[in-house]
């Protein structure tokens, strides 16, 4: 009987998967108003009655993703503390936020086409956390700031600025390629972390950790 419930459990993860998967591709390139069950059931290679088996209704499904997105984002920053080093801290934050957008770009555009339409599916615990959370990092930043370890910066500009340059180069992914004339590979997206590392950090006034050096320089 054990043995049955461990292989049902892990069957309906593997389902699970499967059909997120499926639907934050669907709802990347059709948005969640244009997105049907059927299209996500097609997909996952699923029965339209499988995926409303785990998942009741397409606002369920489509907060699933979202959910999912999120907590992909949290990250060594969510720990940080005055004590650390805002130098590391922040690089690391940056190389986390690009490797993010590298191998998860979809996730990044179904949440901006969430902000962009107003957050209408978004409810008030995600509005409470994300803003605690967005207080609890302006209080690091001041506090870094307060001891002299970087240059006196507006903390929620900094924050802004990182989503909106790390973020780009999934949501706008198209107009890169376009413009490079070929998608980035693995090492452009680290060779663009480097930069994006050593602008941010010298706007701060930081020195710059070994490894996120341009090595040209």
């Amino acid at each position: 009987m054990t043995q049955t419930l461990k292989v049902d459990a892990s069957v309906g993860a593997r389902n699970r998967a499967i059909i997120l998967a499926a639907a934050e591709k669907a709802f990347a390139s059709q948005g969640f108003r244009g997105t049907s069950v059927q299209q996500v059931a097609d997909l996952a290679g699923l029965p339209k009655t499988n995926v409303l088996y785990y998942f009741k209704t397409k606002h369920d499904l489509y907060i699933a993703v979202l959910s999912q997105t999120l907590s992909l984002w949290n990250s060594r920053f969510d720990m940080a503390t005055q004590e650390d080093d805002p130098a590391e801290t922040l690089a690391a934050y940056i190389a986390e936020k690009m490797e993010l957008s590298r191998t998860h770009p979809m996730s990044s555009k179904i949440f901006a086409m969430e902000i962009i339409n107003g957050a209408p599916n978004l409810d008030n615990y995600f509005n409470d956390a994300h803003n605690k959370w967005m207080e609890g990092r302006v209080a690091i930043i001041e506090k870094w700031i307060e001891q002299g370890k970087m240059r006196p910066v507006d903390p929620h500009y900094l924050l802004y600025n990182i989503w909106a340059s790390t973020q780009h180069y999934a949501d706008f992914s198209t107009q890169i390629t376009r413009l490079r004339g070929c998608k980035m590979k693995k090492v452009d997206f680290s060779e663009a972390t480097k930069h994006l590392v050593t602008i941010t950090l010298t706007g701060c006034g930081l020195d710059v950790p070994d490894k996120y050096k341009i090595d040209s320089l």
